[in-house]
């Protein structure tokens, strides 16, 4: 699979890409990432990339030209699927980081400043939201979803991994414990010290949907 980022700042995502399951992702074969600076398209000295709406308002809006011009360029080869990662987009979740790491070709733009020339948006293939709150530019949002998406490829986690998260079943996961058995006087539930993995696997079950309902009645 391939991941290809269009950003005003590339520098952002020098230290995702030493993150270790993009590392392990990239390393196995399985993931290859493409980071495109949309500044490299604007044209003239300066690289400017925004500039004030038409109609007047406040704040810069993201040009057309640099945006549209970095996209054609990434997908001229590859062909794929464009997101541009925006407030009001479909909500990103579990089941979208499912049918992206399907993809051959993912394409993840980042708004920046006020807003984009609506001719962006028109030319992407969907609009994608990390939730309903306004970031400053949808780089920190990029990365959350290459994070999703590269866990899920193939042998980059350990399937038994991936069974039982959050979500995967509807669910939230059930409570975990390591080491030590009891913390000032906090013990870890007894079944779990018991070896017997059929009432483990009970517990588990009954646990996971009791923290749902407390944390995330929503997705009952």
């Amino acid at each position: 699979m391939k991941i290809t980022v269009l950003t005003c700042a590339p520098e952002m995502f020098e230290s995702l890409m030493k993150d270790h399951v993009l590392d392990r992702a990239v390393s196995l074969g399985c993931l290859e990432i493409h980071i495109i600076d949309i500044r490299d398209y604007s044209g003239g000295c300066f690289r400017k990339v925004d500039d004030s709406p038409y109609g007047g308002g406040a704040g810069l809006i993201l040009r057309c030209q640099p945006v549209l011009d970095a996209l054609a360029d990434a997908v001229k080869d590859a062909p794929g699927h464009a997101a541009v990662l925006v407030p009001g987009g479909r909500t990103f979740d579990q089941s979208v980081a499912e049918e992206y790491a399907s993809l051959d070709h993912l394409v993840l733009i980042c708004g920046h400043y006020e807003g984009m020339d609506e001719r962006i948006l028109e030319e992407a293939g969907e609009l994608l939201s990390v939730g309903d709150f306004v970031l400053s530019g949808g780089e920190i949002a990029a990365m959350t979803v290459m994070d999703c998406v590269a866990r899920l490829l193939p042998g980059v986690l350990k399937n038994e991994s991936l069974k039982e998260e959050s979500f995967s079943s509807g669910l939230l996961e059930y409570p975990q414990y390591t080491r030590p058995a009891e913390y000032k006087g906090k013990k870890v539930p007894e079944v779990l010290l018991s070896g017997n993995h059929e009432a483990i696997r009970r517990w588990r079950e009954a646990a996971a949907l009791e923290k749902t309902k407390k944390y995330r009645p929503d997705l009952l």
